[in-house]
């Protein structure tokens, strides 16, 4: 009898126990996630870390070891600023005109959220999609276009001031205007200043002690062949006029696509086998997944930077792209990189043009999510898209 009433107690015991874990395990899963306003936190889906909030403040440049020091670049995606000539002749009337008298005239209104980040890097590369000149002539072969981009002269003096030293361009509307838009936009940035790079000129920027080979294309009607008959030589070019870094940039792929196809992942990993340290890449007005090959780091696609072809796109999220070269003694010994997740517009309802930092944790974790989405899609995406430096 006592034999049997131990039994009848140890079963009693062990259901007690089995309804004690199964309520506890119910009560932990149907716990709500909450979004602290400080950070972001992840749940247990493929969506990479998050640490904190991107930081705005300038960046720290003092040496953390004897003989070392770092080497800070930041890559944006498209930038198009001034009217869509096509639609509005009178640049006055356009949106960005428009948004420009909103913000009492100043010019520099679209960079006002970013100055300090751009600032405090070494090096900022835009890619600039567009023409500048004050008179223009619209070529036989463009007068179909829906968007023929145009901005006064003028308008390169926004740049330098607010931390952007460097310009691409090689991409589907740099030749709006023709040959003498094209060399118009070319003379307007050089004489402010802004280091210059397309598929015949590297653009060689000094920093530090450390040279910058800047290499731009662009893969639309035939592209793709000519860069590979040619893009081995030219990153053996910059070698060889004394470049330690060497960036590739690529206008490639299609509108609205959020990862990058077979075509642009072959090329950006023969653009590192063929000695480039990075590859970065825009075209589709959307982000796309980042990949690690060999050890450097390919951005497909940043999206849009400031964009004034439109003033409610249907996708208005963007992130600056940072990478450290870290040097001991002159010789580079590693890499890192961070992304600023951001809006291109100030406002929520339409487009003001104002690149500006996210700092709510939702948005935040929207870009996050959207790039671990479709890392599925290429071979090597990165573990986790960290907001702040190592």
């Amino acid at each position: 009898m006592m034999k049997r009433s131990c039994i009848l107690f140890f079963l009693t015991l062990c259901l007690l126990v089995s309804a004690s874990i199964c309520q506890a395990t119910s009560e932990e899963t149907d716990e709500p996630i909450v979004w602290p306003s400080d950070s972001v936190v992840i749940p247990a889906t493929p969506a990479p870390e998050m640490r904190s909030e991107p930081t705005v403040a300038p960046i720290a440049t003092t040496e953390t070891q004897p003989g070392t020091m770092s080497i800070t670049l930041t890559f944006t995606g498209d930038l198009t600023i001034g009217t869509n000539y096509k639609a509005y002749r009178n640049m006055n009337a356009s949106i960005f005109g428009k948004e420009l008298k909103r913000q009492g005239g100043d010019p520099n209104f679209y960079l006002r959220n970013i100055k300090d980040i751009l600032l405090s890097d070494d090096l900022t590369v835009v890619n600039f999609e567009g023409t500048l000149a004050d008179s223009v002539t619209i070529p036989a072969s463009k007068r179909e276009n829906q968007f023929l981009f145009l901005a006064p002269l003028s308008y390169a003096d926004t740049l330098l001031p607010n931390g952007i030293e460097a310009a691409t361009l090689e991409n589907n509307h740099v030749m709006d205007f023709g040959e003498n838009g094209y060399q118009s936009t070319m003379d307007a940035l050089q004489q402010a200043g802004i280091v210059c790079a397309n598929s015949t000129q590297i653009g060689v920027y000094d920093v530090k002690g450390i040279r910058i080979g800047m290499l731009a294309y662009q893969t639309f009607n035939g592209g793709y062949d000519r860069i590979y008959a040619t893009i081995e030589q030219d990153i053996q070019k910059a070698r060889d006029m004394g470049c330690q870094i060497v960036t590739v940039s690529y206008h490639w792929g299609e509108e609205k696509d959020y990862a990058p196809n077979s075509r642009q992942q072959k090329l950006a990993k023969a653009t590192i086998d063929y000695g480039a340290d990075l590859v970065v890449g825009h075209h589709s007005h959307r982000i796309n997944p980042i990949e690690i090959y060999n050890g450097k780091y390919i951005a497909y696609s940043l999206g849009n930077f400031s964009f004034s072809g439109n003033n409610k796109p249907d996708d208005m999220l963007t992130y600056l792209f940072q990478i450290r070269f870290k040097y001991r003694r002159g010789e580079m010994f590693g890499t890192d990189f961070r992304i600023i997740p951001c809006r291109i517009s100030s406002k929520q309802d339409y487009n003001d043009f104002a690149v500006t930092p996210l700092t709510d944790a939702q948005k935040i974790y929207t870009i996050m999510h959207n790039l671990s989405d479709y890392a599925p899609m290429i071979e090597n995406p990165v573990e986790n898209y960290p907001l702040e430096w190592d």
